[in-house]
């Protein structure tokens, strides 16, 4: 019996509780941990991406094919890749993960991939963020047509949202309530012109939510302008579970907007749950992203990095189980992602289940 078949049961059940959520019939974007159909990855091929390091890129399909392999003893997967690229790409991945003919860039299919909605009533649909490159900083000619060549694909109805961004860009509960930071939406290399009150407008319509809790983040620091999905994260027991800093930086931009953040949830009536970063990480490079909650739920099993730090690695983990119970949590070494600037969550994208 593998792990699908094993945990076949808790899905069911799962799926109730969920779909029996959302019987309203409004499209809406579920949670992460509603049960899904497949996942969704993207096999990276832009060698000027990787500054031209065939190594680097070479170390990150591996990485890829790691976290495709595991996720595939879950629930099914599927890797984007142009078809001239799926040769390679086969040789690293297991039987059970499939390969599409829809080209890719890079790895980031969270950010550039379909951010799929339900209606409660069995259908689906997909909510069309328009991914630009993390506003024009790198290339995005093939992943900026991913989202629609896979509605093509699937022949599900492709609904505009007036909005340039990422998926990462936005954490959701599944039952209506957004975080956010606004220094990745409410910005001109994405949204010129576009006042924070309209973008919120769009953004509750693209995710169908009732509310959005802002942060102002961080502006121009890192090519995401400050993702919410590596610092804070809903959990099923409606808590957020949030990376932060044992000994934060007076002055460091990105340890002062974290704990803003974490104050402003915390004036929202929030629980939060704190799990420190590491401490000795094996890559000790500044841009490191060394974030525990870019983790990937996935059906009866969380996929979440591991750093090196034997203590920290170890608290996450006891975390993961309290806020995930009954699911089985794998951590890997992914590494290579956060030298790359994101982490597993940001390499992933769920299909849910009607």
């Amino acid at each position: 019996m593998n792990r699908r078949q094993a945990i076949a049961g808790s899905i069911a059940m799962a799926a109730s509780s969920t779909i029996a959520s959302a019987s309203s019939g409004r499209f809406h974007v579920p949670a992460e941990e509603h049960p899904h159909e497949l996942t969704f990855m993207q096999w990276p091929v832009n060698l000027s991406d990787y500054s031209g390091d065939r190594t680097f890129l070479r170390l990150t399909q591996n990485t890829i094919a790691d976290i495709a392999n595991t996720v595939s003893e879950f629930e099914p997967v599927i890797i984007l890749a142009a078809k001239a690229d799926q040769p390679g790409a086969r040789k690293k991945l297991s039987a059970s993960v499939k390969l599409w003919d829809i080209p890719t860039d890079d790895l980031w299919t969270r950010d550039s991939g379909p951010i799929f909605m339900i209606d409660g009533k069995g259908g689906r649909a997909i909510s069309h963020i328009q991914f630009n490159g993390w506003g024009r900083k790198a290339s995005s000619r093939r992943d900026s047509k991913i989202a629609k060549r896979v509605a093509k694909r699937l022949g599900m109805d492709l609904k505009p949202t007036g909005l340039k961004g990422e998926g990462g860009s936005t954490e959701q509960d599944g039952k209506g309530l957004l975080i956010a930071h606004e220094s990745s939406w409410v910005n001109r290399n994405r949204n010129p012109g576009q006042s924070r009150s309209n973008i919120e407008a769009r953004l509750l319509r693209a995710y169908g939510a009732d509310r959005v809790i802002w942060a102002p983040g961080v502006k121009g620091l890192d090519v995401t302008d400050y993702h919410i999905d590596s610092l804070a994260r809903f959990t099923p027991n409606g808590r957020v579970l949030m990376n932060l800093p044992d000994d934060p930086i007076p002055g460091e931009p990105f340890h002062d907007a974290a704990l803003e953040t974490h104050d402003i949830l915390k004036a929202a009536s929030l629980k939060i749950d704190v799990i420190p970063e590491p401490n000795r990480r094996r890559v000790a490079s500044e841009d490191f992203v060394a974030s525990y909650v870019n983790y990937y739920v996935c059906n009866g099993g969380v996929v979440a990095p591991q750093f090196g730090d034997r203590e920290t690695d170890k608290e996450a983990l006891r975390a993961l189980r309290r806020h995930y119970p009954g699911r089985e949590i794998v951590q890997l070494n992914t590494d290579i992602l956060g030298e790359n600037g994101g982490g597993i969550h940001c390499a992933t994208q769920q299909m849910p289940a009607a």
